[in-house]
């Protein structure tokens, strides 16, 4: 840091005795991406770009809207109908021009993701959508990249850490906190719910700020851990998150799969997987379903009114089977794990196949 001007603009970080000059030369080494230029977005965006993050990354594909201003800090009434990736690039360049900023003015798919994802260490979900937050953790956990996530909804937000490697844990992510998408109206986005300009703000530097503390190693980020903050009351909540064995087999094996993955498809129809046990009753006469029992073996109840084929949830990933039949029917003994199955299999076959899973499991259906 021997040039005078990087030490005039970032003295007051220097001074910090743990964070000081290797600090901050570990912030200009670093290539952070951050995911959508809305309200999480812009002052994370902002904070890092003037913590000076050496290559910071912009992608959106929306453009600046009135109803954007409560919230997104970087735009003004000036910017309204222009690229929030380009016009959020500019006004960093004036913030700190001594930083490469790339904007990207394209939406993040299963097709670009891990091309672009691949070129930055860590990366910030701002999104506010479940398929788009599916996408990037899957992403991340394929290139084996860190990622800082927040979301936000009416007065209360949400912030973690994941897929960031522990020598102590194994490392957490998205699909671990969220096995599978909520059903329609569960979760409301802030274009339906509401939020409070103040929130993204709030959650938004604090993304900014597990950044920091990750590239520069100090103080304890939210590593597996899950924080809650009510703004309302100012109260803060704090959980450890642990890794699932059954959602790591939720995740394209490779990159071919992820970029055949139907992130679309998997969070608009993941209710349609349930099957109630009258219809289990109905289907399982139709010559045209395969009954697939996905228990370990020895496993009750014993079954002996109908013929099914059976592969442990444990090797389906290794071992799916070549069925004809259109329709798929997935039991287990209580039905969380025929739902992994079915998300497993619906990967595989797409929509040539209509998969199902028996909600409840066998044994509710058994007394039925």
């Amino acid at each position: 840091m021997a040039n005078h001007k990087n030490n005039e603009r970032y003295q007051r970080q220097i001074t910090l005795k743990e964070l000081g000059e290797i600090g901050q030369l570990k912030l200009k080494e670093a290539k952070v991406l951050v995911v959508g230029a809305g309200g999480l977005g812009c002052p994370a965006l902002l904070y890092l770009a003037g913590a000076g993050i050496g290559k910071l990354g912009i992608i959106d594909f929306d453009q600046v809207t009135l109803s954007n201003l409560h919230r997104q800090v970087i735009f003004s009434v000036h910017d309204i109908g222009l690229s929030k990736a380009l016009r959020a690039a500019d006004v960093l360049e004036q913030i700190n021009p001594d930083i490469d900023i790339i904007a990207f003015n394209e939406k993040l798919n299963n097709r670009n993701a891990l091309d672009i994802l691949k070129n930055f260490d860590i990366i910030l979900d701002g999104t506010d959508n479940f398929e788009s937050r599916y996408l990037i953790n899957d992403a991340c956990v394929l290139l084996k990249k860190t990622l800082v996530y927040g979301a936000i909804s009416r007065f209360e937000g949400q912030l973690a850490v994941f897929n960031h490697p522990s020598e102590i844990k194994t490392a957490v992510n998205y699909r671990d906190l969220f096995p599978q998408e909520p059903t329609d109206g569960e979760v409301l986005n802030c274009e339906e719910a509401g939020v409070i300009g103040v929130l993204p703000g709030i959650i938004g530097t604090m993304m900014a700020n597990e950044t920091i503390k990750l590239i520069t190693h100090i103080g304890d980020a939210l590593v597996n851990r899950l924080l809650t903050y009510n703004s309302l009351n100012n109260h803060f909540f704090e959980m450890e998150l642990s890794a699932n064995p059954e959602t790591a087999m939720m995740i394209p094996r490779d990159a071919d799969a992820f970029r055949a993955y139907q992130y679309d498809w998997f969070c608009s129809t993941n209710s349609a997987f349930d099957l109630v046990p009258e219809q289990f009753q109905e289907m399982i006469k139709d010559k045209n379903t395969q009954l697939v029992d996905v228990r370990e073996a020895g496993e009750g109840p014993e079954l002996a009114d109908f013929n099914a084929i059976h592969i442990p949830l444990s090797r389906l990933q290794q071992q799916i089977p070549d069925i004809e039949s259109t329709n798929i029917i997935l039991f287990c003994r209580s039905g969380k794990r025929s739902k992994v199955a079915a998300e497993i299999l619906s990967r595989h076959f797409g929509r040539s196949k209509k998969i199902y899973s028996l909600k409840d499991g066998i044994a509710s259906w058994h007394k039925f």
